[in-house]
């Protein structure tokens, strides 16, 4: 059973058996994985650091410490979740009981991005074991190590017929998709999720797609510039700027631009020294393709902090570029580095030129103290989530629902909403025999008039 054909064929019987329907044979998985995972925390640190360089710090924040807390989540919620619900009867249907019958979808697969390989591969997996569904995991090629140890991790808790890591590159994809599973889950870029669609389409089969987008972060005049730029540099250079959520560009309000800009450089020194090539806290790009990609950005733009590359050690510095234009490189697509473009505005017309001129963004962020502006702000524009005076930090409550919207995304996950995502509700009407209303019986013609004025009256 080493095939991926083989190891779906296996997962599909055991489906059909009914085993994974029940909460005990569940939670005994999901609490062997909490007890392998917590085994295994050194080495997972270990392997993220290799991997790009990934401070432990932000390792555990933004990886170990989520899964722990979704494992824990669905450790203690997967009984009560998995119940059936009790819902209210319509009218139009008496007698009868109504319910929501909470069904895993079967057989799924689950693809996993490179820049935070451990929890966006885990997470997904946590949720969808939980609602009773067999796992094929994807790791990503592109974090040898982090991936190594998920598939050692997966081996030691799970038969390959409940759950199995398959690692490998795009070859590995293409098989993958070309399956038919009962649902899809994919973290990655725009232009990889419309392949995993249409794959998916081929078989009618339901999908999540995580991806990202350029996520703006719009700031006024009535903010401390200060603390602005101390939570817009942390949410910006986070795990070396490889993050969907982080923030793509800002977009100020001009006349306070340049001292937003001059505390912005004050705050990249504080945090990552003069030189941040030799901070222990600042991660590298995750190979020299995509250091690269970032450095044809670079091209033609008016870098006023930053630029250094180091291609050979996977190396960019954090940098700032003013004012590009909207046809450049840099604005063009999403970029998933350590790079801020900063853009000013003199009116709120010039905002909506600027946001309007992309795709919905995965996120938006907005830092201002006026209420009407904020509200303006976040109901004009059309976007996953977001955060008011920060950046990033709705990620880390498992009680908001995660996802995008349009191009950045369909569908969301995080804590319930994940369990939700990998379950269908299947509607069950209870009807009752002791009463037999002849209104739906023909002849027709006699009940007509009065079952309009029935479905008047009860809607």
């Amino acid at each position: 059973m080493n095939t991926i054909p083989e190891i779906l064929s296996a997962q599909k019987v055991l489906f059909k058996s009914q085993k994974t329907k029940s909460i005990s044979y569940r939670l005994t998985f999901l609490k062997a994985l909490k007890k392998e995972i917590q085994s295994k925390e050194q080495d997972i640190y270990n392997a993220l650091k290799k991997d790009f360089n990934k401070p432990e710090f932000e390792s555990f924040v933004s990886e170990y410490g989520l899964v722990i807390s979704e494992l824990n989540l669905a450790i203690k919620n997967a009984n009560k979740w998995s119940r059936r619900e009790r819902v209210k009867s319509s009218l139009l249907t008496f007698p009868s009981k109504d319910y929501i019958y909470k069904e895993p979808y079967g057989n799924i697969l689950v693809i996993a991005p490179w820049n935070y390989p451990f929890l966006l591969a885990v997470n997904p997996l946590i949720m969808a074991l939980a609602s009773g569904n067999t796992v094929v995991l994807k790791p990503s090629e592109l974090t040898i190590n982090t991936s190594k140890l998920i598939s050692e991790i997966i081996q030691n808790v799970f038969p390959k017929n409940v759950v199995a890591s398959v690692e490998g590159g795009i070859e590995t994809s293409t098989e993958l998709l070309a399956q038919k599973w009962d649902f899809i889950f994919f973290t990655g870029s725009v232009s990889v999720g419309k392949i995993v669609a249409k794959a998916a389409a081929k078989h009618l089969t339901p999908v999540t797609l995580e991806l990202g987008g350029k996520s703006p972060c719009i700031i006024d005049d009535s903010t401390n510039l200060k603390l602005v730029a101390k939570r817009i540099s942390w949410g910006k250079f986070f795990n070396g700027g490889q993050t969907c959520i982080a923030p793509d560009y800002v977009i100020i309000y001009s006349k306070v631009k340049d001292e937003f800009i001059k505390h912005l450089k004050n705050e990249i020194v504080n945090r990552y020294g003069v030189n941040p090539k030799e901070s222990q806290d600042f991660p590298r790009i995750i190979n020299q393709k995509n250091v690269l990609r970032l450095k044809s950005m670079l091209h033609d733009c008016n870098i006023i902090f930053g630029g250094e590359i180091d291609e050979n050690k996977c190396y960019i510095s954090p940098t700032l570029i003013d004012n590009p234009s909207l046809d450049s490189n840099i604005m063009q697509d999403e970029i998933f580095g350590p790079i801020l473009p900063i853009l000013s505005y003199k009116n709120e017309n010039d905002i909506e030129s600027i946001i309007w001129n992309y795709d919905k963004p995965l996120s938006l962020y907005v830092f201002s103290n006026r209420k009407t502006f904020i509200k303006h702000i976040i109901t004009k524009y059309s976007f996953g989530g977001g955060v008011i005076n920060d950046s990033l930090i709705h990620f880390g409550n498992n009680k908001l629902p995660f996802g995008g919207v349009g191009a950045s995304g369909m569908g969301n996950y995080h804590g319930k909403y994940g369990f939700d995502t990998f379950t269908h509700n299947k509607s069950i009407i209870k009807r009752g025999n002791w009463l037999d209303p002849s209104l739906r019986y023909a002849p027709y013609k006699q009940q007509f008039n009065f079952i309009k004025k029935l479905f008047n009256f009860f809607s």
